[in-house]
């Protein structure tokens, strides 16, 4: 099955890719692990962040705000807000 793309948004800004101006992501969460919460074997306690993955390149942006909004891409390729 394929991923579910979608357009981002952080408040009234829309996100695009920083490398290739896309507008389409694939999301994932990511966990921000420390050296030393690995140590004492506490990672499942470090901070986790939203990664948006440009569906054209590639490129990986992370972001921790918890604020992040997802939207289906409309079939017209139009955002809408």
């Amino acid at each position: 099955m394929a991923p579910k793309l979608v357009h981002a948004a952080l408040g009234d800004t829309w996100i695009n890719c920083l490398f290739c101006k896309g507008d389409l992501f694939r999301t994932r969460g990511v966990k921000l692990n420390s050296s030393g919460m690995e140590l004492m074997k506490m990672a499942w306690a470090d901070e986790t962040a939203t990664g948006l993955i440009c569906s054209s390149c590639g490129y990986v942006h992370l972001f921790s705000n918890e604020a992040i909004q997802f939207y289906r891409p409309e079939k017209s390729g139009k955002r809408k807000m």
